[in-house]
């Protein structure tokens, strides 16, 4: 229920919009511009990835519970984010959600600045195709070098992940060990200690795999999804270099970036994902990214990976009421993901919000930010 949005059925139908805004066309619907129910602000102007304005509402029903002091909102689309940071120092917006890493210190420093800081619930991570028979992208034929747990495990032990923390993400990183983050339910500490970096070892394992001079493979990775994500991607092939894996980097916008990992079947070989957890449960991750693909399931497992016990397993936790039962079946289902190595865990993202010094608006895990909580100016 977390991301439900209720809304009158006579005025969804009144106003032809029944289905769901098609993002990926970026389309609208009578529902996006036309605001249906009683909420804190409503919609005064809508450009599309340039502009939204919103002015509170009097008749919100929470009026008295919530601090509500800022009156107008006016949403500005800033994707540089060199640009993003000007426009807060120069007074042009008062806030900015999406802060870069490299410029905290220095807003940090600004008179009249504030940055507030926290994690998030998001897990990045590469993810490998292990179920084909050949990699397209490869320069082995005849096999796939990801099939074998010890090419994966070698690929695990070559990320620095603390290099990555210090170098790409300027400390705003978790090194990770898992791909759950540690507020979702079925999240295990032990799991989640983040694997050292052992070129040494990792090309042993290749050796052993019958790859004693590495391979080829392109890496897919987003260039403006997530924080830094082509400088994650950049330093990765350095690391894997180091073991002899020559891994090409191909880097693009979002959209075409997942269309390659949701196409049926899947067109990548290697990629860069981000994994955020609404729901606070385990079983978001599994049926998204473990569960063998076909219809509603695994809609986002383009590793081929396929277990048809653990979908079992996976499907039994949409109808478990035994909790004990349940945790238990979710905890089996993280031990037997983790020690098959689908995916290769980077690091848990966090949050920098950076802000005039008058504002006081806190992180949230969602990465949401809930205007109503804060008071202020416009």
């Amino acid at each position: 229920l977390t991301n439900t949005r209720m809304m009158s059925k006579a005025w969804a139908e009144k106003n032809n919009t029944v289905t769901v805004q098609d993002y990926k066309e970026k389309k609208d619907n009578f529902a996006v511009r036309n605001a249906n129910g009683t909420g804190p602000y409503q919609l005064v102007s809508r450009e599309q990835d340039v502009k939204t304005v919103l002015k509170a509402f009097d008749g919100y029903w929470g009026k008295g519970k919530y601090p509500l002091g800022i009156t107008e909102l006016v949403y500005l689309t800033i994707k540089s984010d060199a640009t993003r940071v000007a426009a807060l120092l120069s007074g042009e917006v008062d806030f900015v959600q999406d802060t870069p890493v490299q410029d905290i210190q220095r807003l940090e420093a600004a008179p009249g600045m504030r940055v507030a800081v926290g994690p998030e619930n998001r897990a990045i991570f590469f993810g490998m195709n292990i179920g084909s028979p050949e990699l397209a992208s490869s320069d082995v034929k005849g096999k796939n070098p990801f099939a074998d747990k010890r090419v994966r495990n070698a690929l695990v032990a070559a990320i620095d992940r603390e290099a990555i923390k210090r170098a790409v993400m300027r400390g705003q990183a978790v090194p990770a060990g898992m791909i759950a983050p540690p507020f979702v339910n079925g999240y295990d500490k032990a799991l989640d200690t983040p694997p050292k970096a052992d070129p040494e070892a990792a090309k042993k394992l290749l050796a052993e795999a019958g790859y004693p001079n590495g391979f080829s493979v392109t890496l897919n990775c987003p260039n403006d999804r997530y924080i830094n994500d082509e400088a994650i991607c950049q330093a990765s092939v350095s690391m894997f270099a180091k073991i002899g894996i020559n891994v090409k980097l191909s880097a693009g916008p979002k959209g075409p970036h997942f269309n390659l990992i949701q196409k049926e079947p899947p067109e990548t070989d290697f990629f860069l994902l981000g994994w955020g957890v609404p729901t606070y449960d385990s079983h978001y991750i599994f049926s998204f990214l473990h569960q063998t693909r076909g219809g509603k399931d695994g809609t986002w497992n383009a590793t081929r990976y396929s277990n048809k016990d653990l979908d079992a397993k996976i499907v039994s936790l949409t109808s478990e009421t035994d909790l004990a039962k349940r945790n238990a079946t979710i905890a089996d289902i993280w031990k037997t993901v983790q020690s098959d190595a689908i995916y290769i865990p980077i690091h848990n993202q966090t949050l920098a919000f950076a802000m005039k010094a008058d504002l006081d608006i806190i992180t949230h895990p969602d990465n949401q930010v809930f205007m109503k909580m804060f008071g202020g100016k416009k």
